[in-house]
């Protein structure tokens, strides 16, 4: 620190020394320097531009008055012609214009790297482009072997943006990676990335030549989180009919994510029980300075409710339903926790082995049924509409575990002093307060469409096509078919109307409490909706049929075309309100079936390989 003319000057802070930067073989950037900017300016910015718009012939052209830059860096990335020509769509052009290319550089030049590593193969390994990899590979058989900034190979680069065809060319290239730089580390990468990317037939193909990849429990922990790779796939419903009419044999559809678990399963399964424990059970990770295990096998399949993998290891290794987590829970509360009825329908199948697991409690005294009481991830809801009926599918939860658990548990207090239902409304009365808006709200508007339908199916009532005899006070069409078909269309029309506008006001005027939501207001919901919908049928069929009362004789191309026309609005309420009404009937009257399923899954479905 100095001081001069009164004034104190500080010595700046010491700057930390600058981080290593990774060593590449980068491409020469003597253009990129401030005093060549005008021929960065005029010769590289239209280059890059001509590659990117695919304009082969301007490229090739400026190349050919600059030869230099096939191995200078063109833009501020260090990326040579090659680089970006690589990164291009694969066709008959851009194949040949990187062929041209390649026959104007040497072997050195194609492992030049751009600035985060990348050699122009890991760049065609991004895009898909196998002909251009061929050629490049072609002239230099080491570039599989490059890896990039971060240490991927191509293959893992392919494999990670998805390039099947791409995988299997580098596959090769690579020796079944056992070629130069391959390690069993970088082998792993590839293995567990295949199996995040849904390649089942590649990671199978890869522990045909690396057996022991399938020894790691990162592979397990894999495809617990897949819970979709291990959905089964049903035939059309139209096929189904056909072979069960004819009855025909149908064949199994493989499933690679279940042959891709066995195989692996099938590697460690000799091993001693401790190193089996330790392989499910994953790393240890500390968090808050305790021991966890974010990675337990068991549990993440529980977690994500991949119920055929925990299935298929139940299967070959029966013990796992007593396995426990750092919580004390066994699968069956992780599944309960997040509502995975596939998993709990599993307790049915152990017979009275579940008495021994359902009134295990958790390190927070929670039984099973304080489990439910607890607030469901939002994403498991996602399917349900509307506050009111993610209340309903939380109390269906509520009660067939309340049926489940031994009487006496119902009772039982956490460690907080709440009783399984106590916890359940302390945690759902916010959801019941927005159930009763979305019900009322639904009921309103609904009601107000079918007091408008009454209103007018009424007037038409007394105001009928034609009028009224003045002698006699009968109706002028009183003896004419599509007059008396009329008549009838239009007082159902009323009387389903009112009937909906009853059903709609007694929801409106409804208690809302908590157990209202099972079933109460849902199957009035359900008649209000129905009686809604038919009420608008009959009065659209009644306008119709009013045309033809007068005018069936001399315009019936008329009536038949207002006839055609009325069913618009038929059409559009069903199209706008079937996925209300279908996800009101099936959350009510199809929930029956969600729990105690007729075809048992574990024990009694012999495994198809």
């Amino acid at each position: 620190m100095g001081e001069a003319n009164g004034i104190i000057h500080q010595d700046p802070p010491p700057q930390p020394p600058p981080l290593p930067q990774p060593r590449f073989d980068l491409p020469c950037q003597d253009l990129l320097a401030d005093n060549r900017r005008r021929d960065y300016i005029n010769i590289c910015v239209p280059l890059c531009e001509a590659l990117t718009k695919a304009d082969w012939q301007t490229a090739k052209q400026t190349i050919e008055r600059h030869g230099y830059l096939i191995r200078y860096s063109i833009n501020e990335n260090c990326e040579t012609p090659l680089h970006v020509a690589a990164s291009a769509q694969s066709n008959t052009d851009s194949i040949e214009f990187v062929r041209y290319l390649v026959g104007k550089v040497s072997e050195a030049d194609l492992q030049l790297q751009n600035r985060n590593g990348n050699t122009a193969l890991s760049l065609a390994a991004i895009s898909g482009n196998v002909e251009i990899a061929k050629i490049m590979v072609g002239s230099n058989s080491n570039l599989p072997t490059i890896p990039n900034g971060e240490q991927m190979m191509p293959l893992y680069i392919a494999v990670l943006f998805g390039n099947t065809e791409m995988v299997d060319y580098l596959y090769q290239e690579s020796l079944q990676m056992n070629g130069p730089g391959w390690t069993p580390k970088n082998r792993s990468w590839v293995f567990l990335k295949s199996i995040e990317m849904d390649f089942f037939d590649f990671a199978l193909k890869i522990l045909e030549h690396h057996p022991l990849l399938a020894q790691s429990g990162e592979a397990l922990c894999a495809l617990a989180r897949k819970p979709s790779a291990f959905d089964e796939i049903k035939p059309h419903y139209v096929r189904s009919i056909v072979n069960s009419t004819f009855h025909l044999k149908v064949e199994p559809v493989d499933n690679k994510a279940v042959e891709l678990l066995i195989k692996i399963w099938k590697s460690i399964e000799e091993k001693p029980k401790t190193e089996i424990d330790r392989i499910l059970r994953g790393p240890i990770v500390l968090v808050d300075g305790k021991q966890t295990y974010p990675s337990r096998v068991l549990f993440v399949a529980a977690e994500t409710g991949n119920t055929r993998f925990l299935v298929e290891l139940i299967r070959r290794y029966p013990d796992l339903i007593w396995k426990q987590n750092e919580n004390n829970q066994s699968i069956f509360h992780v599944a309960v926790s997040h509502r995975h009825e596939g998993i709990y329908n599993l307790l049915y199948e152990i017979g009275s082995m579940k008495a021994l697991i359902i009134p295990v409690k958790d390190l927070e005294g929670n039984n099973m049924l304080h489990l439910v009481g607890n607030n469901t991830q939002k994403t498991r809801l996602r399917h349900v509409s509307g506050a009111a009926f993610q209340l309903q599918h939380k109390l269906l939860w509520f009660k067939e575990v309340e049926s489940m658990v031994p009487p006496l548990y119902k009772e039982k207090k956490n460690k907080s002093g709440l009783t399984p239902y106590e916890l359940f409304t302390e945690n759902h009365k916010p959801l019941v307060t927005e159930g009763e808006k979305w019900m009322k709200g639904t009921a309103s508007k609904c009601m107000v469409a079918a007091a408008l339908i009454a209103t007018v199916v009424f007037a038409v009532a007394y105001t009928i096509p034609g009028g009224y005899d003045q002698k006699t006070g009968f109706p002028m069409f009183l003896h004419n078919v599509p007059f008396i078909v009329f008549v009838i269309l239009d007082a159902i029309s009323l009387i389903l109307s009112s009937t909906s506008i009853l059903v709609f006001l007694s929801i409106l005027t409804s208690r809302y409490a908590q157990e209202d939501f099972l079933e109460s207001l849902p199957k009035k919901l359900l008649v209000g909706l129905s009686m809604l919908f038919l009420s608008i049928v009959t009065m659209m069929f009644s306008f119709s049929v009013s045309f033809f009362v007068i005018y069936r004789h001399k315009f019936i191309v008329i009536a038949i075309f207002i006839s055609v026309v009325a069913l618009i609005p038929i059409v559009s309420y069903a199209q706008l309100q079937y996925p209300l009404v279908k996800d009101v009937f099936s959350s009510t009257y199809g929930s029956r079936y969600l729990f105690k399923p007729k075809k048992p899954v574990l024990y009694y479905q012999n495994p198809r390989v």
